[in-house]
């Protein structure tokens, strides 16, 4: 991934400090800890950690106070509230070298306790979050990211890859660019650092800042080895595709250009974890003279908007948006209308291009402006305004596959879809291994290259049979990003046996993984259904879903048959 949204697992699995996790509940902070890792996520479970992790610390629990600050941070880092990591981390990070002092000896004996204990990597990760959430958000003070980065720098000296990235990256946000070039030297020789984030997205990072100076021929140069030989991140070549589309239109490549957008937007359309790179592809269509597809993305994308990840990809996409709708009123179509979905304050509307500009442009504005009230620079709003000063930078060229965003809501599942998703690019020339949204198209495709029979029902349910194994495949979920598969035995019992077909539900729970097996009455029989559910929010491969399919009538087929051996 590329680190905005990057989290970390489980923090008892890599902590450790206190061993609650999994027990019975015990007295005294340990035992409140336990209960409130059981707690379903939450604000509920969220300050119970809180409250348990100032408890622990009163009581001298060092161990059970590292657990609970470091469930916090992991709390936060689910919920997408990384501007609220400083505190807990600070908190963390004094408790662990609390408890790591305890064992005597100096500075050397106190590190060399955290790393026995399995800290030092997950402190070194948690600190990397905190000074990190000082680029997303204004809600974070400077001066609490610059103690926790000194104190990094103090136990890993200056020329450590984690310390150059994070101050290359922090003079850039504030405007200081010969600091960040300094920096950003260092970070390019440092060696390799698992806490630094996934290392096959650095470059990506690194190309990002070059092409933030100017400097468009260097970018595209650090990027064109990960876009021939993409690495095993799964944030990859999408990624790196997206970073090379300006420096690609400021070579005099549009056309590659066009392919890489294309490529990279069929993934980071839906995929939540991506929403920082829509601000790209959306300069992409400004900036390669695509308005209206600008225009159709902007519209497609707007309800994202309303809940970013941070405000730092808000603004970007703010102001990337107003300058593709200045370029449409530039083209004629100011008076287009755009619908905006309802969103947590507002009720939905069509708004005009010009109008809808003119919001964008405000918010981003407001944005900028709270950032560089912060940092004590303007640098923020200068950039926003060079963003929005550009015109195209070469006449327009078709783009090489139909892929537009059809204007429809991306949320909804309709009687259009498998009309909509046949034409749609994410499914056209795509690799066998290459990411990408589910679509009805893409669940076609694998039964077609399985032989198998199918019929498409009206409300986009790929309906297939099996022996007597009825199976229905569906996209599910708000988004249609969950594969949804319903397997019916063809066999039904009479009412008068429902305590028998319960167990034998049971039975087959308990002993089976797959297919999850219920019953419900029908006209005074009994059906005996299962369920396949999978979350495929950060997209799928084609060769991946051919696996969930062949599973789901694998295993179907297993449930239906000792359905039928019933007595």
């Amino acid at each position: 991934m590329t680190g905005r949204g990057e989290r970390g697992g489980p923090a008892a699995d890599r902590v450790g400090a206190s061993g609650t996790a999994g027990v019975s509940p015990r007295p005294g902070p340990a035992g409140l800890l336990a209960d409130a890792r059981d707690m379903p996520d939450g604000d509920a479970r969220t300050a119970e950690l809180e409250r348990v992790a100032a408890l622990a610390e009163a009581a001298g629990d060092l161990g059970c106070a590292v657990d609970a600050w470091a469930d916090l941070v992991e709390a936060h880092l689910l919920h997408g509230e990384r501007w609220r990591l400083c505190e807990p981390v600070r908190r963390c990070l004094d408790a662990a070298t609390r408890a790591a002092a305890l064992s005597g000896g100096g500075t050397a004996a106190v590190r060399a306790a955290r790393a026995g204990m399995g800290l030092d990597e997950t402190l070194r990760r948690y600190r990397r979050y905190a000074v990190e959430s000082l680029l997303g958000t204004p809600r974070v003070g400077l001066d609490q990211a610059w103690t926790l980065l000194d104190g990094l720098t103090a136990t890993d000296g200056e020329d450590g890859a984690l310390v150059a990235q994070l101050r290359c990256r922090v003079a850039d946000h504030v405007g200081d660019e010969p600091a960040a070039r300094r920096w950003w030297h260092r970070w390019r020789v440092a060696g390799p650092d698992p806490a630094a984030g996934c290392p096959d997205c650095l470059p990506v990072r690194q190309a990002e800042l070059l092409a933030g100076w100017g400097d468009w021929a260097e970018a595209l140069a650090l990027l064109e080895p990960l876009i021939a030989r993409p690495a095993g991140c799964t944030g990859q070549p999408e990624a790196a595709l997206t970073g090379a589309l300006l420096p690609l239109l400021h070579a005099g490549e549009p056309d590659r250009a066009a392919q890489a957008h294309l490529r990279a937007y069929r993934r980071h359309r839906r995929d939540p974890g991506t929403f920082d790179h829509l601000a790209t592809h959306l300069r992409f269509c400004a900036l390669g003279g695509h308005p209206e597809r600008g225009l159709a993305i902007l519209a497609e994308q707007l309800p994202r908007w309303d809940r970013p990840p941070d405000d730092l990809s808000a603004m970007e996409f703010a102001a990337a948006g107003a300058l593709v709708c200045a370029l449409a009123v530039e083209a004629g179509l100011g008076h287009r209308p755009v619908h905006w979905p309802a969103g947590p304050e507002r009720p939905a509307a069509d708004i005009a291009v010009a109008a809808l500009g003119t919001r964008l442009l405000a918010a981003a504005s407001a944005l900028a402006g709270s950032f560089d009230a912060r940092n004590g620079t303007g640098h923020q709003s200068g950039r926003m305004a060079s963003w929005l000063a550009q015109r195209p930078l070469a006449a327009a060229t078709p783009l090489p596959a139909p892929d537009p965003p059809d204007g429809t809501d991306p949320d909804e599942d309709g009687p259009d879809d498998a009309g909509s998703d046949a034409t749609d690019a994410s499914t056209a020339g795509t690799a066998p291994d290459e990411i990408g949204s589910l679509t009805v198209a893409m669940l076609t495709a694998v039964l077609d290259r399985r032989g198998d029979r199918y019929t498409l029902v009206d409300d986009g349910t790929v309906r297939g049979r099996w022996d007597d194994a009825v199976v229905d495949f569906r996209r599910a979920g708000r988004r249609g990003d969950i594969l949804h598969a319903r397997v019916v035995a063809a066999r039904r019992l009479p009412a008068g046996r429902r305590a028998e077909a319960y167990a034998f539900c049971n039975a087959w729970n308990r002993d089976r993984l797959l297919p999850k097996a219920y019953v419900h009455e029908v006209d005074d029989d009994l059906v005996l259904a299962g369920d396949v559910t999978t979350d495929l929010a950060y997209g799928v491969a084609p060769e991946q879903l051919a696996v969930l399919v062949e599973a789901t009538v694998r295993t179907g087929l297993a449930y239906v048959r000792a359905v039928a051996a019933l007595p």
